[in-house]
């Protein structure tokens, strides 16, 4: 299987092409998850699942091989060929299948490829990831090389297509109840994948006029797939696009287009972390006309910036967080929903807004969509709305400024001692609090500051992330954790 890590978790497999991940492997994995599913219900004979891809290069052979397994396994494949994992989602939910597979490895540079699992809940539960404990499962099923033996009632139905009109067309539904945009002109940066035909959709949708940099949906990416500054901001790219074409705001999607980042009207790329905050500002703004019993809730995790629980504060809200992980937060939005909460939004400072009256995925069109409809409800540029947002960390307080840093690891398990390290050290300290929900995570309320260091679900790393008021006071911050984690 080659060097090359295979990676396993809650965020469903991801390796390299050709190393750690062939279409055996491929197959197998979806194999076990069609097993899984079947062995859930009461009717394993009338297993229905969507399968369908980021379009990525090269990605035929992994789809093909996950149809495959799960038609051995005994599931009825609904292939969708390339759409947006939040489609995929959606399409599950709406036609009332039982589960979806995508074959994307999200943001991975080219070489990567990866399988995600989507499972709606015979309770009723409407699709998301599975939760901590099923994709334990799934992981343990795996890797306990279970055997998948050929199971009646396997078949694979025509290849359908146009199902991110339905999903766009939902999206957009919803967001202008929100905000009616008019005379709005937005850039897309589709890195020629999956989200190329919604993006574009979801604007028509808004009445917003779109110019596509990077839609041809031929999977072969333009730039790192990343929506991050760098890999925008080349010569040509979405950051000279939208000053260039005198235009209002870029966007630009990941490949299975779950995350989303902005450009604003100068070109000035504004960071992932304002993608939420703009969608739940666009939410609880139009919530202020209605009257409703408890405080909103708005559900997020450990590495997110606290610039959503300023908002928060501004309407009344309150914030959740969980361990890192969109299941993490799903299942933490579900159970909130469940007791008769006033659910509003949730989602991750990687871009990633999850929307539940559209779906309980990831999706870029419902960021992009709500972004729109703040726009026209308060009539803000980008600009503006970024300078309102960093007005509420408070005169004289600073802004919202973070420092990421990682290190290479051979294992999740390598991280245990630097984070075992760092609760001793900050565990009863003055003015510190410690969270070890996901990793270790030290707040420090009164200086407006934070750390979080944890093993990455995607790749073979430890993320340490820390905010400050200040870029000097983080990079400080995680000077001193590095510091806690050298000690013998």
């Amino acid at each position: 299987m080659g060097k090359a890590p295979l990676i396993l978790g809650v965020s469903g497999l991801r390796g390299i092409v050709g190393e750690s991940l062939t279409p055996e492997v491929a197959a197998r994995y979806a194999g076990v998850v069609g097993a899984w599913l079947r062995d859930r219900e009461d009717e394993p004979e009338d297993v229905y699942v969507a399968v369908g891809a980021d379009g990525r290069a090269g990605y035929e052979q992994i789809y093909h091989a996950v149809i495959a397994g799960l038609a051995g396994s005994g599931c009825t494949v609904v292939p969708l060929g390339v759409e947006m994992t939040p489609t995929i989602g959606w399409k599950v939910d709406t036609d009332l299948l039982l589960g979806g597979l995508v074959v994307t490895a999200s943001h991975n540079p080219a070489q990567w490829n990866g399988i995600k699992v989507l499972v709606r809940g015979g309770d009723g539960r409407v699709t998301a990831a599975p939760t901590g404990a099923q994709a334990a499962e799934i992981v343990e099923r795996f890797g306990r090389g279970d055997a998948v033996t050929t199971a009646p009632g396997g078949d694979v139905q025509v290849e359908t297509s146009g199902t991110a009109h339905g999903h766009a067309a939902w999206v957009a539904a919803y967001a202008r109840r929100v905000g009616k945009p008019h005379d709005l002109h937005a850039v897309l940066d589709s890195v020629n994948a999956s989200g190329s035909e919604g993006a574009a959709t979801v604007c028509l949708g808004m009445g917003v006029r779109c110019t596509q940099l990077f839609g041809d949906q031929s999977g072969v990416f333009p730039h790192t797939p990343e929506p991050t500054r760098e890999n925008l901001s080349g010569k040509g790219g979405l950051c000279d696009a939208v000053p260039g074409l005198n235009a209002d705001i870029g966007f630009a999607q990941d490949p299975d287009a779950d995350r989303l980042a902005i450009v604003d009207e100068n070109g000035l790329y504004i960071g992932e972390e304002y993608t939420l905050v703009l969608a739940a500002a666009a939410l609880l703004e139009a919530r202020r006309e209605s009257s409703g019993g408890g405080a909103p809730v708005i559900v997020t995790n450990l590495s997110t910036s606290r610039m959503i629980d300023d908002v928060a504060k501004k309407y009344g809200a309150r914030v959740e967080r969980t361990a890192v992980g969109e299941a993490n937060v799903v299942e933490r939005m579900m159970a909130i929903k469940a007791a008769g909460e006033d659910l509003v939004l949730g989602g991750e400072g990687n871009g990633g807004v999850i929307w539940p009256e559209v779906v309980y995925v990831r999706d870029s069109l419902s960021a992009m969509a709500l972004t729109l409809a703040l726009m026209a409800r308060t009539g803000k540029k980008v600009s503006e709305l970024v300078a309102w947002i960093d007005s509420m960390a408070g005169e004289g307080d600073g802004g919202y400024t973070i420092v990421k840093r990682k290190v290479e690891i051979a294992s999740k398990d390598a991280a245990r001692p630097a984070v075992e390290k760092i609760v001793a050290a900050y565990t009863g300290a003055a003015g510190a609090s410690v969270d070890t929900q996901d990793g270790v995570r030290v707040d420090w309320p009164g200086r407006r500051a934070w750390v979080h260091v944890r093993a990455s679900n995607t790749e073979p790393i430890m993320r340490l992330i820390a905010e400050a008021p200040t870029s000097e006071e983080a990079g400080a911050i995680l000077a001193q954790i590095e510091g806690v984690i050298a000690r013998g």
